[in-house]
């Protein structure tokens, strides 16, 4: 079946008129046209269909048309698909404040909604910054962050992201300048502990806080971390009277293994930052929750109040879609899941250590990583995947898969297949 002229018309405007991530205009590669999913899989406009090795970008942890998550959706949309948050408020908007604190570390009771996961990592940097103005100390304006982080495309966040080899160093110069701590080590190291004491020692009247991604990094390099390294940060904070801002954008919901990557390290966090399979996949939302200190001392001082407010804050629809989500996930199941496609993912990708090129082949939870000694080719790496029936989205020198939880082990095994062709050809 080939491409149905209305989509030849359609891929003709896109490729001269719309963006897409990370991409110029007009575009290098064509993208491929979905016109529907389900389960794991989706629906091209040619009549193929492809497993989605991605949950859309790590969201999609239930699967496509999941039917509780849109029941949910339809009866909110007939009901009250929006109303703004700024003196008003609604029920899915409690309940999903309510849940999200009984689900999170301890003392995390304060929610505050953001449209996006960028955003909510805007309202963290903001928090911690007016929680050390309003303490007195309006000095304290940097943060301490990690080298291979990632927290979003805007600008505040772009400031606490690798400055060096991640995404945003075309902004050197231009974005505030903060502290960056090395990697973190997959195994936690004397070397890397008294560098981090000794920076936060160094500038700890500067700073207000530490930020990072708990125990995997995601964009910025897909890297797994010693969770001993959290609790060091948490060390860290506590000794200088630090923030520390936990990033679970990533991999809150289950992805690690644990309901929370914080879990693992046995941490609570002063600030916390939540997003992507929070709605699992269906709305944009994420949230933004910290303890009641921060909250009650940041909404003081000349401000009186924490100084951000979203159009589209605590959306109905969306936060029904996530009440929805979030129930699936205590019900229990993803943990079965995510524990049978880590071996899968273990055993599928062993063929790879043996594909020249390739430098490491790493695991942790649902996530599945081959790194290349080598930028990755990405239009062949995705010809190859999309060849045999998956989607992947390759970046610098990484194939991997973060697969929605109910991924069969079929597909699963397909996706590893398919990751091992796209090194061979990358």
């Amino acid at each position: 079946m080939g491409m149905p002229p209305e989509w030849q018309a359609l891929l003709a405007y896109d490729y001269e008129h719309v963006w897409h991530p990370y991409a110029p205009l007009p575009a290098t590669m064509a993208p491929l046209p979905v016109v529907s999913a389900c389960g794991v899989r989706l629906q091209l406009a040619d009549g193929r269909q492809l497993i989605d090795a991605m949950a859309s970008w790590w969201a999609v942890v239930h699967g496509y048309r999941h039917p509780a998550i849109e029941q949910a959706v339809v009866e909110q949309l007939r009901q009250l698909p929006h109303v703004m948050f700024g003196g008003l408020t609604h029920a899915p908007a409690v309940h999903l404040a309510e849940r999200l604190a009984s689900m999170a570390p301890p003392g995390l009771e304060q929610v505050f909604f953001a449209d996006s996961g960028s955003v909510a990592v805007e309202v963290a940097l903001k928090l911690c910054l007016q929680y050390q103005r309003n303490s007195g100390h309006p000095e304290r304006s940097r943060f301490l962050a990690l080298g291979g982080g990632y927290h979003g495309d805007t600008f505040g966040a772009m400031a606490v992201c690798d400055p060096i080899g991640g995404m945003h160093q075309l902004w050197k110069g231009i974005l505030p300048e903060h502290v960056f701590a090395p990697r973190p080590p997959a195994r936690a190291n004397e070397e890397w502990s008294a560098r981090l004491r000794e920076l936060a020692a160094r500038h700890a009247g500067q700073l207000a806080a530490v930020v990072a991604e708990p125990v995997v990094q995601g964009a910025g390099g897909m890297w797994f971390y010693d969770p001993a390294c959290v609790r060091e940060l948490r060390e860290v904070c506590d000794e200088h009277g630090l923030l520390l801002v936990l990033d679970e954008i990533a991999t809150g919901f289950g992805r690690t293994g644990e309901l929370f990557a914080a879990n693992r390290a046995g941490v609570a966090p002063d600030v916390m930052c939540v997003g992507k399979a929070l709605t699992g996949g269906y709305m944009s939302l994420a949230a933004t929750l910290c303890t009641s200190e921060v909250a009650r001392v940041a909404s003081g001082g000349e401000a009186g109040c924490l100084m951000h407010g979203p159009t589209y804050m605590a959306n109905p629809l969306a936060c029904s879609a996530a009440l929805a989500s979030t129930e699936l996930l205590l019900s229990g199941r993803w943990r079965q899941d995510v524990k049978r496609l880590e071996p899968g993912l273990r055993r599928g990708l062993v063929p790879a250590r043996d594909v020249a090129g390739v430098k490491d082949v790493r695991v942790l939870g649902a996530i599945g990583v081959v790194q290349l000694d080598h930028p990755v080719d990405v239009a062949a790496a995705t010809r190859a995947a999309v060849d045999r029936g998956v989607w992947l989205r390759p970046f610098r020198d990484l194939i991997y898969t973060m697969p929605p939880y109910i991924t069969p082990d079929e597909d699963l095994a397909a996706i590893c297949a398919a990751m091992v062709a796209a090194a061979k050809v990358a």
